[in-house]
């Protein structure tokens, strides 16, 4: 699992890395809204964020 945070400390959410899917939850709201995706559409998205 990784966490990430913004600079303030106010945008934080937890990512859990599976074979099967990436689940992605806020980790100050720990009983809230969570998703989860495929693993490949999890790395799509990070190469689009990363552009």
């Amino acid at each position: 699992m990784a966490a990430y945070s913004g600079s303030e400390c106010d945008s934080c959410v937890e990512v859990a890395y599976r074979t099967d899917a990436v689940h992605v939850r806020d980790s100050e709201e720990t009983d809230g809204p969570r998703f989860s995706v495929s693993a490949s559409t999890w790395g799509d998205f990070i190469a689009y964020a990363a552009v």
